[in-house]
């Protein structure tokens, strides 16, 4: 097994420079990238189903000339399940860039974005199997690197070279606290194998802390969040979808390879998640909520369905100290969403794509009536809208209802030993019932802007469905969410054995079967959700019959007086979000700075409901001005003499000698 997991990642490198090799001929070039990801797919698809199914983990060790670390690879049940995603998402994605790149005004330079596609996926993979610090660091540079210069794909334009950069900044800063963390750990146990780092070396609490913030940089933590909403306006459509789809996840393993190595999870490590998953989903899906540009507000979106999955974890915490399934249920219905938001959210990406490359805008506000000109889209789209919004019987809904049942059970009287999991069970069902609800008012509002109405602009007015290179994918993947949702119960039983083999979950020896009653509860919502869509049908069908051979007439919309309505009568998405906004007034106020800008934009009659980010506004943008004060003053170290730069030198090995003395 050990050999296709090598050959996966061979076959991403060589790939991509088979790609990068073919830049004179660029119609070949796009052509290797989705069939080299498709065959990479099917290599490491091999080893991580048999360790699914109850197989010997795979584990790979090799020389290594470095003086420290090893080269070890290690594929077990956690990074199988974290594989799934890459494994299915990459070969769809890199499928859809083929037409994509094809109709881009910048056909020359494809070669050079399948290579750091195909590299971007290879490391997600290496991240996803090193096990050692060193090698785990490599990778995740690997990976960081490649989704930076997928990100300055169009790097002439002042906003993507600002979105890069800041992106650059963000992965970075997380990458030196996983670095920090690397080495407090090989200090404390010898070794930068994560194999000897059982236990965390008596350091647990200080790993964690640095975990979140590092890892939690990557996967977009509310307040580490803000290269999201820069990076993924920036990025083609494909490499988006592949970013927030997937690579956040990164973030979510690591954090929780890191936990599993500790031989306790005390109960503020949920407290701290569980503020995380609070302010990740609640802030995520309210900045959505204002988002005039399509992608940005994909991208925040992103950042409450990562609060979803902390949630889960922070309840698993707790469950780890109680009785009853409550561990059990919240990590595998974290686990789930991980699955299932790769697939629904790049469906939604590659959907957005595809209206965006035929209309010309990502201005949510200049759009309307999408719909009657691109009706296959606008349908798959649909369909994503009610998978992000977790409705049943699609996959949006399934984690989440795992996580539901375990905060029901936490707070039920069952004689639980702290009270820590009743007061989380609480406020993580006040939580999720208030996402969902703002989630669906989100999404209505895009689906609604969009494509129903009439067009508020000339954008896109030839604008037509896109061929099979790029509908087919998308189709493919909201086919997954129908898929995924109707076979919920099935995925429950799977994601399981991942779940209660996690350390200390595996201590616990929990039982199975209230898992496989939820599982059968599963199935009843499903049954019930399909019973009612063929319902709806059927009332549909009855329509069409009881109309046959009737004349039928259609006219205009009854205009409510006024008969020649114009698009500025209709809602925007502002418009739409404006009565939400009220409620948080204050918070955005005190963010602006000033009063509520009450300015209508130009040309229609919506509010601007569009703000910076908070922690950009206020915090990071303030931060880094102030450090680049200093450093300009700095500058003036710089002499230019070289008996200035001895001197130095001097004082270097002084303060060395003075520190080994003391």
């Amino acid at each position: 097994m050990a050999f296709f997991l090598l050959l996966s990642l061979l076959m991403y490198l060589l790939s991509g420079l088979a790609s990068l090799a073919m830049g004179r001929h660029p119609a070949w070039g796009t052509r290797i990238v989705p069939f080299g990801s498709a065959a990479a797919s099917l290599c490491a698809l091999i080893p991580v189903l048999y360790v699914l199914a109850g197989g010997t983990p795979v584990d790979l060790r090799a020389a290594w000339s470095l003086p420290v670390g090893s080269f070890h690879l290690h594929l077990d049940l956690l990074s199988a399940w974290f594989a799934l995603p890459v494994i299915l998402v990459s070969p769809i994605v890199s499928f859809y860039g083929t037409g994509y790149l094809r109709r881009h005004d910048r056909p020359r330079e494809t070669d050079a974005c399948g290579f750091f596609l195909q590299l971007l996926t290879g490391g997600m993979l290496f991240v996803l199997l090193a096990s050692d610090g060193l090698l785990f660091l490599l990778a995740w540079e690997i990976m960081s690197m490649s989704a930076f210069f997928l990100v300055v794909f169009e790097h002439e334009e002042h906003e993507v070279q600002r979105a890069g950069w800041i992106y650059l900044v963000a992965t970075h800063l997380g990458t030196a606290f996983l670095f920090a963390m690397f080495v407090l750990l090989g200090s404390r146990c010898g070794s930068f194998d994560f194999g000897d780092f059982d236990g965390l070396g008596g350091v647990a609490d200080v790993v964690f802390v640095l975990a979140v913030v590092g890892f939690g940089a990557k996967a977009g933590f509310f307040g580490l969040h803000v290269w999201l909403p820069e990076a993924h306006p920036a990025a083609p459509s494909h490499v988006s979808g592949l970013m927030s789809g997937v690579m956040i996840k990164t973030g979510i393993y690591g954090l929780l390879r890191v936990m599993v190595l500790a031989n306790d999870w005390p109960a503020w490590w949920g407290w701290v998640l569980i503020g995380i998953g609070i302010a990740s989903g609640l802030g995520g899906v309210i900045y959505a909520l204002v988002q005039h540009d399509l992608k940005r507000l994909l991208a925040y979106s992103s950042v409450e369905n990562i609060g979803i999955i902390c949630l889960g974890l922070g309840m698993s915490v707790f469950g780890v100290h109680s009785v009853g399934p409550v561990a059990l249920f919240a990590m595998a219905g974290a686990l789930l969403h991980v699955l299932n938001h790769a697939v629904f959210k790049s469906c939604l990406f590659l959907g957005a794509g595809a209206v965006i490359q035929a209309v010309g805008t990502r201005e949510i506000d200049l759009l309307g009536g999408v719909q009657k000109r691109m009706p296959r889209t606008a349908a798959l789209f649909l369909l994503a809208c009610a998978a992000v919004c977790g409705l049943p019987p699609l996959n949006g809904f399934v984690g989440e209802f795992l996580i539901y049942l375990a905060s029901y059970w936490s707070v039920l009287p069952q004689g639980l030993p702290s009270v820590n999991p009743r007061v989380g069970g609480f406020v993580v069902i006040s939580t999720l019932a208030l996402i969902g609800g703002l989630a669906a008012m989100c999404f209505t509002k895009v689906y609604g802007a969009v494509f129903l109405g009439e067009p508020r602009s000339g954008c896109g007015s030839s604008a037509t469905d896109p061929g099979r290179d790029m509908s087919v994918p998308v189709t493919v993947l909201a086919a997954l969410c129908a898929v995924f949702g109707l076979g919920g119960s099935l995925l429950m039983l799977l994601v399981a054995s991942v779940a209660a083999r996690i350390h200390p979950l595996a201590m616990a020896a929990p039982d199975m079967a209230p898992l496989r009653e939820a599982s059968a509860v599963y199935l009843n919502v499903t049954l019930a959700a399909l019973v009612l869509a063929a319902a709806v049908y059927g009332l549909w069908r009855l329509r069409d019959r009881l109309l046959a051979g009737r004349v039928v007439r259609t006219g205009p919309t009854w205009g409510c007086g006024y008969p020649h309505g114009t698009p500025r009568m209709q809602y925007t998405g502002s418009s739409f979000a404006q009565p939400i906004i009220a409620a948080f007034r204050s918070l955005l106020r005190s963010e602006l700075g000033g009063d509520w800008p009450a300015g209508y934009l130009p040309g229609r009659s919506s509010f601007m409901t569009h703000t910076p980010g908070l922690f950009m506004h206020r915090f990071y943008t303030p931060l880094f001005a102030a450090f680049a004060r200093v450093a300009v003053r700095m500058r003036r170290i710089q002499q230019g003499g070289t008996h200035v730069y001895v001197f130095y030198v001097v004082l270097a090995l002084v303060a060395v000698l003075v520190w080994s003395l003391l």
